[in-house]
């Protein structure tokens, strides 16, 4: 029977998502749980990759597994004994075709900024800027980024979050920025992410931000498709995987 797991982990101490030799990711800690549980072996497979260090509250993974015991039973085997940074927010028993990543029609990704120096409890989850930003120049940055687009230059090198897919075409269906007191939230929804497009996103809006680029150079920055070191990679621990879209 194949079930649809929704997790939440937080990726400060783990080398990503994607299993390492070293069985340090998160998906080594969720298949060594549940070879436990069912006393066997179990691949499991993710809507995604997130880097190390990224969190996540909705990412979501499925397997296929006998199980008699219903999803409410398997849910709390799950959670028992599970890694402190990780929960299972989740489980559904899933039709026979269901696949966590080919099924997905887009994810939200939240970003988080804190301007000046945030305390020990905030830091691990968000990027602190000790200058001033100015957030009109940061909104028309994100107008242009907006909608669909060949987002080649803010992508990086190293393949795309949904494997086959060699195109570098993106839907940005929603890009937006809130400000509350110090606390900075980029939130952005799109059809799939390239490698690190959302951190590269995150980057480009602080440079413009900050003046260092303005709205016209970010529309021909996109134009080029040309890869640069002018568009900066946010740090890691910022960035959240919110929810994975299906219909």
């Amino acid at each position: 029977m194949r079930w649809k797991c929704t997790c939440a982990y937080d990726g400060g101490g783990f080398s990503g998502w994607q299993s390492q030799a070293d069985g340090s990711a998160v998906q080594d800690v969720l298949e060594a749980r549940l070879a436990e549980v069912l006393g066997s072996p179990c691949r499991i497979h993710g809507s995604g990759r997130t880097d190390a260090g990224v969190h996540a509250a909705g990412q979501v993974f499925h397997f296929d597994a006998d199980w008699t015991h219903g999803p409410e039973k398997l849910a709390a085997a799950l959670r028992h004994r599970l890694h402190r940074a990780v929960q299972i927010v989740s489980v559904r028993a899933a039709a026979a075709d269901f696949h966590a990543r080919f099924s997905a029609r887009g994810k939200i990704y939240t970003y988080h900024i804190h301007l000046g120096d945030a305390d020990p409890f905030a830091r691990p989850y968000c990027w602190t800027i000790l200058r001033p930003l100015d957030f009109g120049a940061v909104r028309a940055a994100a107008a242009v980024l907006r909608g669909r687009h060949d987002f080649k230059a803010f992508s990086a090198l190293n393949g795309g979050e949904l494997g086959e897919r060699t195109d570098t075409v993106r839907d940005l269906r929603r890009f937006e920025v809130s400000v509350r007191g110090r606390r900075v939230r980029i939130e952005a929804e799109a059809d799939g992410f390239l490698y690190k497009m959302m951190r590269r996103l995150a980057g480009a809006l602080v440079s413009s931000g900050e003046g260092k680029l303005d709205a016209a150079e970010i529309r021909s920055l996109l134009a080029s498709g040309a890869r640069t070191a002018r568009i900066h990679t946010a740090p890691a621990q910022g960035l959240f995987l919110r929810r994975v879209l299906y219909r």
